[in-house]
Order: structure tokens, then C-alpha cells, then sequence
């Protein structure tokens, strides 16, 4: 599964960009998740890095906190059984659902 898409492209806004917007009103533009653990990914903006993508949002994992992390990052994580980060292509809603 790609996770960066075209689709996603076109809608993210660049890091910086809610920088004075309250939680509620700042949308995820995609949600990444390990399906072998509790770790997700909400991406809210996103920068194009070179040949790499640097996305801005929430990352729940052993603790929950807003930072940055790069595409290819994900896209090299390797879990039990050769499952790779997969993306919730159905997944809507704002940053302070998630906090």
C-alpha cells in the first residue's frame, strides 16, 4: 500500500501552516498505524523534503506527543511477519480527537 498518495498531496497543508488554529479546527490529512502494535501516525501538514516528505501531527505510541517524522521513516519500518505501516484510507477528523 503507498502511503503518501496524490490525493493526500493536493490536500496538505505546509508545516507551519495551524500554527495559530485552535485543536478542533485543525484537520488529519491521513492516518498511518503499525496493525501490529498501538502505534498511529495523524498527520495534519507536511513538507516536501527532497526526495522525502517530512509530515507534522500527533504520534501515539509509548507516549502521545506532537512532532515531526519522515515518510520514508514509515515507509522502512519492518514488523513481525514482513507487515508493513499501512494508511487508514477512510479515517476522518481533527487534531483535538486525538490529543
Amino acid at each position: 500500500m503507498m502511503l503518501m498518495t496524490k490525493e493526500i498531496e493536493k490536500k496538505l497543508p505546509a508545516i507551519g501552516t495551524h500554527s495559530d488554529t485552535i485543536a478542533q479546527d485543525v484537520p488529519i490529512i491521513a492516518k498511518f498505524f503499525a496493525p501490529w502494535s498501538n502505534w498511529t501516525w495523524y498527520v495534519t501538514e507536511g513538507t516536501k523534503d527532497g526526495d522525502d516528505w517530512r509530515f507534522f501531527g500527533m504520534v501515539h505510541g509509548n507516549e502521545k506527543e506532537l512532532g515531526s517524522f519522515m515518510l520514508s521513516e514509515l515507509e522502512n519500518v519492518n514488523g513481525p511477519i514482513g507487515l508493513k505501516i499501512e494508511r487508514d484510507r477512510g479515517y476522518t477528523g481533527t487534531l483535538s480527537e486525538v490529543l
